[in-house]
């Protein structure tokens, strides 16, 4: 892929300024930009309450298990888009506190599954409540309705972020 040279970039940033959504956008991914900080907050609190000292990340990388388990550290890897070692040093610390538990494929016994134990879904649940009961009180006054369409929009957004460059403007197989 070629990247855009800088008159076209200009050009193009030009044009965008000009479409009244590019405001719009920039305001979106501002109203983002807060989410973001807001949830790394509370997965900072959850981890702290799940066990003093978990991390965030491997606090995501439980919720993850939970979404998705059972699972193999390669997809928590593909998922997460971390590298194995990462994952692995996640697993085995989430398996030493007892909330994640490592089985061999019934399939194929090579393979080694994740999967979260009874005391673990007991703790993550402890820790939902409060973030679910935040969030609610947050939409008290929304309709389900715009709850479900609010729902259904940032999926669709999410499942469409797909970065076809770097932040540099290059192509993700551009060395630059």
């Amino acid at each position: 892929m070629i990247a855009a040279s800088g008159s076209e970039a200009e050009s193009r940033d030009v044009a965008s300024e000009q479409d009244p959504r590019h405001e719009a956008v920039r305001d979106l991914e501002g109203a983002f930009s807060l989410l973001f900080t807001q949830m790394r907050r509370a997965y900072a609190q959850a981890s702290e309450a799940i066990s003093p000292g978990l991390l965030p990340g491997t606090f995501k990388v439980f919720t993850v298990i939970d979404q998705i388990g059972p699972v193999t550290a390669s997809t928590l890897a593909e998922r997460l888009t971390t590298d194995k070692g990462g994952i692995s040093r996640a697993v085995t610390e989430l398996e030493g506190l007892g909330l994640i538990e490592r089985t061999s494929d019934p399939a194929d016994g090579r393979i080694r599954l994740i999967s979260i134990t009874p005391f673990g879904r007991e703790r993550l649940q402890a820790v939902r409540y409060p973030f679910v009961d935040r969030l609610e009180e947050a939409t008290g006054e929304w309709q389900k309705e715009s709850i479900d369409r609010l729902s259904g929009l940032v999926r669709a957004l999410a499942n469409n972020i797909v970065p076809l460059t770097n932040f540099s403007g290059a192509a993700p197989d551009d060395p630059r």
